[in-house]
């Protein structure tokens, strides 16, 4: 990246080639792939940081094979974090994902993002969505939501909730930090 300019390859973040990468950007960028298949959004990013990237990739990765929440539940938490930061690249991406693979429909999709009321058929989706926005708005779990969710997800759902909030939370702060466009493709590695 030159001097005066704010655009790298992936919004600000300037990627580095593969066959140009350090051994420990190669090794962390060896490993996401094992354990994705591939480098998605904020991964491109985490590599700068190597050592954090081998510690972070793996909490992705749960959530995609391993969690006791389903996919839309996983897409519920997923909009609604990254709805509240405002996120481009990540609100994009997971709008998508949350309808495709999440199963939601598109109209509580765009509610999800855009902060406003929804409500879900499911009872564990509704526990989620509660307790996602209560957390996001008023950082208080009044003890009947608790209760419900405690009842519906048990207390490795409710972990794995607040465990993927804060999972997104640094995602979108990561993607946000480089003003990564909702639009940005990146190095094709």
């Amino acid at each position: 990246m030159t001097e005066n300019s704010d655009f790298g390859t992936f919004g600000r973040f300037e990627e580095t080639p593969v066959d140009q990468m350090p051994a420990d950007m190669k090794a962390a960028y060896d490993f996401t792939m094992k354990l994705r298949g591939l480098v998605p959004g904020p991964h491109k990013i985490w590599l700068a940081n190597p050592k954090l990237s081998q510690t972070i990739v793996p909490t992705g990765a749960y959530y995609q094979t391993q969690s006791t929440l389903t996919k839309a539940e996983i897409e519920i938490v997923t909009n609604l974090i990254n709805g509240h930061w405002s996120a481009a690249y990540s609100n994009y991406e997971h709008e998508t994902i949350a309808e495709k693979i999440g199963g939601l429909p598109s109209k509580k999709v765009e509610a999800i993002i855009a902060g406003l009321p929804t409500s879900f058929d499911d009872p564990r989706q509704q526990v989620v969505y509660e307790l996602v926005s209560a957390l996001i708005a008023s950082h208080v779990v009044p003890k009947g939501l608790y209760r419900r969710a405690k009842q519906l997800l048990g207390d490795a759902g409710i972990v794995d909730v607040t465990v993927l909030l804060s999972w997104f939370t640094g995602v979108s702060l990561t993607l946000m930090a480089f003003d990564v466009p909702s639009n940005a493709v990146g190095l094709k590695q």
